[in-house]
């Protein structure tokens, strides 16, 4: 599989989302180990997580204890393999969502998903989503202290907007490795952020790059060009998609969600797939 950097570590052009793996719908352990290992088995050398991406109130961190086991179970192929998660974003398990940017909770929370990934430093930590309680330069700079203590490798940010990833540059003295945001065909609107991060050299990590869980089965329906495209090339109009997304900057790196092993398998080969200039524009169109 192609390569792509991420603070000037390569790994793969597509990444796995464990989300889909721990809230709403999941299914049992065993698949989601087997979708891990079917992603790894493609070439995936990146998988996203967060210690929100859980169910039940109780369960903080339980996409991050499925992800450590898996890549333990898989033994020492996983050794490659680059772990992002994120904190600052809550759900007490009642199907709401909280934010929490103190910066003594953030720097707490990434000592836990350390724990819980069974490593002494995470590989990239990242802000999950602005507290408008707090200002924002005080969150991130929880992150610089955390990369200062050497229980964090790289930093990054999530859900954030131009101004807010100059911030983050700033306040970390230029080490902000990544921004994640939402990007599909259906959002388009962080494309000014995906900008801004080709111009900075930094990886744009799109979340729901499919449109989400519930819309990737729609793509051909509500996006007819990436299905006619897809007739073109003879593969998934999934793949087509994030083949799109890698061609509209050498920065962008979509992470789409999978808990099932043919999922991944299909979305991983997009980085393999090589769209004309004139497919590129029309979907982009």
């Amino acid at each position: 599989m192609r390569e792509r950097t991420i603070g000037g570590r390569a790994v793969s052009a597509v990444g796995l989302g464990g989300m889909p793996m721990s809230i709403e719908g999941r299914p049992d352990a065993e698949r989601s180990i087997a979708t891990v290992h079917a992603a790894l088995e493609a070439g995936v050398t990146l998988i996203d997580t967060a210690d929100a991406y859980h169910l039940k109130a109780g369960e903080v961190g339980h996409n991050e204890e499925l992800i450590a086991r898996a890549l333990r179970e898989y033994g020492s192929g996983a050794a490659d393999v680059l772990v992002a998660t994120k904190g600052g974003h809550l759900r007490p398990g009642d199907g709401t969502w909280t934010l929490n940017g103190d910066p003594q909770y953030v720097k707490r929370a990434a000592k836990e998903s350390a724990r819980r990934l069974g490593v002494e430093a995470i590989g990239l930590y990242q802000f999950h989503r602005p507290d408008p309680a707090v200002p924002y330069a005080e969150s991130v700079g929880a992150l610089s202290e955390l990369l200062d203590e050497g229980v964090i490798l790289m930093a990054g940010i999530s859900n954030a907007d131009v101004t807010q990833i100059d911030v983050a540059q700033e306040v970390l003295g230029g080490r902000l490795v990544s921004v994640q945001n939402q990007f599909s065909p259906a959002f388009r609107s962080s494309l000014p952020e995906l900008e801004r991060c080709a111009e900075l050299g930094i990886a744009f990590l799109p979340w729901s790059p499919l449109g989400g869980i519930a819309n990737a089965k729609d793509l051909a329906e509500h996006h007819g060009a990436f299905q006619q495209v897809a007739d073109e090339v003879g593969v998934s109009v999934h793949r087509v998609t994030l083949a799109w997304e890698l061609a509209l900057a050498p920065v962008v790196v979509p992470i789409p969600g999978a808990s099932r092993p043919e999922s991944i398998r299909d979305s991983a080969a997009a980085a393999d797939l090589d769209l004309t200039a004139e497919q590129v524009a029309r979907l982009s169109a």
